[in-house]
Formats: structure tokens, sequence, C-alpha cells
């Protein structure tokens, strides 16, 4: 289970995020053993800089893709703030790099792999549920 991080003042637009030392291993492999959230993942890691979730081109409903974002931060594997009325993600790497050294690339390594294998189709079949 995810430790509970601190929660936002009411009517706050600041986004609850674990500290890194609330992180765990199992919470960040559960965020990322979904196909759409490796796929936000390895598009932010790409990038190495902020997106916006608008410039996420994800094969679900506005509710679940904001559900998978909600995962990805709950886990500390991503950061989400506003900018004016755009909510930007970046990559924890550093965090996530600290505290679990080297898991970060091998997963990233192992997706662009497994990508390739299966001629870039990410998500398959997938619906989005969990």
């Amino acid at each position: 289970m995810i430790a509970t991080a601190p929660v936002a003042a009411a009517g706050s637009r600041d986004l609850p995020h674990p500290a890194p030392e609330e992180i765990r291993l199992e919470g960040v492999l559960h965020a990322l053993s979904d196909p759409l959230r490796l796929q936000i993942v390895r598009e932010l890691a790409a990038d190495a800089d902020e997106l916006s979730c608008s410039q996420f081109e994800l094969p679900v409903s506005k509710s679940t893709t904001t559900h998978h974002f909600r995962v990805l931060r709950e886990a500390g594997v991503i950061r989400q703030i506003y900018r004016g009325t755009a909510k930007m993600n970046g990559l924890r790497r550093d965090d996530l790099d600290d505290l679990f050294p080297g898991l970060l690339d091998s997963l990233l390594d192992a997706a662009a792999r497994q990508a390739a294998r299966h001629g870039g189709a990410e998500t398959p079949g997938h619906d989005g549920g969990e």
C-alpha cells in the first residue's frame, strides 16, 4: 500500500505528492505495470521536461487518463503542478534514481525493446480498466 501523502488544503490547487522517503518500490512497480502509465513515463523521460496532460494522446477517456496520472503521482513516479490552468507533469527521475539506482533506466530500456519487438504498439487492445 502507498503511504498517505499530505493532503492539500481545501480550495488549494496544490496536489499531494509522497515525500521521497514515502516512495515504495512496490508502489512504483504497480504504477509502471500498466501499459498506458508506462507510455506516459516513457514520453516524459524522452522529453526531459514537463508536459501538460493535454499533450498526451491516450486511447482512453479523460477520466481514465486522470486516473492514470493520479496513480503515477501517488506512487511518486511523477510530479504534477499547476501552471496557470495547465496541469504540468514531470518525471521524478532524481528521487527514483536516488531510491532505486538503475531501476528507471532498466525499465525504460526494457519497454523500448518490447515496443520495438511489437512494432511500436504500446497498448494493443488495452481498455484502460484496472
